[in-house]
């Protein structure tokens, strides 16, 4: 199927690699388990500063922020938001003010993301936890300031997750397609960590509109299975009512895996730490505590488990993070 996509501007370093992670199976089968076949898809690769999955929404979103004549953008997140920093970087290279919306009870010292954040000269305000939960307002309060201003702000929620962010990752299922053409095989799932639910809506969708039948399984880091199958329908909603596309929502299959979120969000115990250090020794992949450890360790844990028993291939989707993890590197215990 052709899809026709909306205007974009190119920023993500794409293709990403794709490739096999043999030492892990093998690792795996070593144990006994029904091991198949992982892959993985190093959207950990989809730039330098803006490495991660964020870039690829934000090719759509940017894109629409220029096309309406904004010159500022706002968007939040945590503090070491993924996403805040990619659009903090590219804000920088297009040369549009940023101004970012933060989550932290205290205000932080600048590592990781943060200080790139600080060092491509976004505007950072912080916000209690309590504060953020009035986060549309916030968005409204800050639009109505730099309306006053005589700037003309484009508001992204967080994640980038919307129907305009969709089309990033439904352009990253036909990328998957070629992928899988290359190395001649046709995976049973493809797995991801999800908090935003902006890539699992993208991937569900483009999937759909491929016609691939493959399970779109994300390993939630934060919230619960109810919350991702409320948000991912209504991102897909907002889609196709907005680019006018026929889709029966309740139709598609929305699978999440809420069992792995540990402490809370941002909050990994000793066993995402010790997979996240095994598997860069393994395979020289990095992972970080927040999105990926969490579902690293928990598709590994599926495994052994036999969820993935009857599957000859799946797919890791690596959606970046690693900026995060030097916030938290002192957990490594080395």
């Amino acid at each position: 199927m052709m899809i026709s996509y909306p205007e974009r501007l190119n920023l993500a370093q794409t293709p990403t690699p794709f490739h096999a992670l043999d030492r892990l199976s093998e690792l795996l089968r070593a144990e006994g388990a029904q091991c198949p076949r992982v892959w993985i898809k190093r959207d950990d690769q989809s730039g330098s500063l803006t490495t991660g999955n964020k870039v690829r929404k934000l090719e759509f979103l940017l894109s629409e922020a220029l096309a309406q004549g904004c010159d500022t953008i706002i968007t939040a997140g945590g503090v070491q938001s993924n996403h805040c920093r990619a659009v903090a970087v590219l804000g920088a290279q297009l040369g549009l003010k940023v101004h970012l919306l933060l989550r932290s009870d205290i205000e932080p010292q600048p590592v990781g993301n943060l200080l790139i954040d600080q060092l491509v000269g976004a505007t950072v305000s912080h916000y209690s936890h309590h504060e953020f939960k009035k986060l549309h307002q916030l968005f409204d309060q800050w639009q109505q300031y730099y309306a006053q201003q005589g700037s003309k702000a484009y508001s992204i929620p967080t994640g980038g997750s919307n129907g305009t962010g969709l089309w990033g990752y439904i352009a990253a299922a036909e990328e998957l397609q070629q992928d899988f053409v290359r190395e001649n095989i046709c995976p049973s799932h493809i797995i991801h960590a999800t908090g935003s639910g902006g890539t699992q809506a993208g991937l569900t969708m483009g999937f759909k509109l491929l016609g691939i039948d493959l399970n779109v399984e994300g390993y939630a880091v934060c919230d619960n299975n109810a919350y991702f199958q409320r948000k991912v329908s209504e991102d897909i909603q907002q889609w196709a009512e907005q680019y006018a596309v026929p889709v029966d929502v309740n139709g598609l299959s929305i699978v999440t895996h809420d069992q792995y979120i540990g402490p809370d969000y941002g909050q990994a115990g000793p066993e995402i730490f010790a997979w996240i250090k095994k598997l860069a020794a393994l395979e020289g992949v990095i992972l970080d505590p927040v999105y990926t450890g969490k579902a690293f360790y928990g598709m590994v844990k599926d495994i052994r488990q036999g969820r993935y028993s009857n599957a000859s291939d799946i797919v890791f989707l690596h959606t970046g993070g690693i900026f995060g993890l030097f916030a938290q590197q002192q957990k490594l215990d080395y």
